[in-house]
This record gives C-alpha cells, structure tokens and sequence, in this order.
C-alpha cells in the first residue's frame, strides 16, 4: 500500500511540473507574438541584452 501512495505522489508531482512547463512555454510563445506584433506596427522598443562572459579574464 505505501508505494502505491508514493506513486500517486510522484503522479501527482509529474503532472503539476508538465503543467509548469506548458504555461512557461506558453507565456514565453505570447510575450514573442506580442514583440512581433509591436514591431509590424513599427514600434520601436529598445532591448538591452547584456551580455555575459562564462569564464573571468585571464591576468
């Protein structure tokens, strides 16, 4: 009987984390449309993308 209720846990875990994932992926899809949609109307929106390096300077 305890693994069965572990399994039901686990279950449960994986669909809540699926679920996570789709509406992650879902939000990033409209935030894109959104940014094509204001770029066809000509709307200029700067973007800063700051642009990190990996690893430091060699001294």
């Amino acid at each position: 009987m305890f693994e069965y209720e572990l399994q039901q846990i686990r279950s449960a875990e994986l669909i809540r984390e699926a679920e996570h994932y789709r509406q992650a992926r879902e939000a990033r899809r409209a935030q894109r449309a959104h940014r094509e949609e204001n770029d066809a109307e000509g709307v200029q929106v700067r973007r800063r993308r700051v642009r990190r390096f990996r690893f430091p300077r060699a001294a």
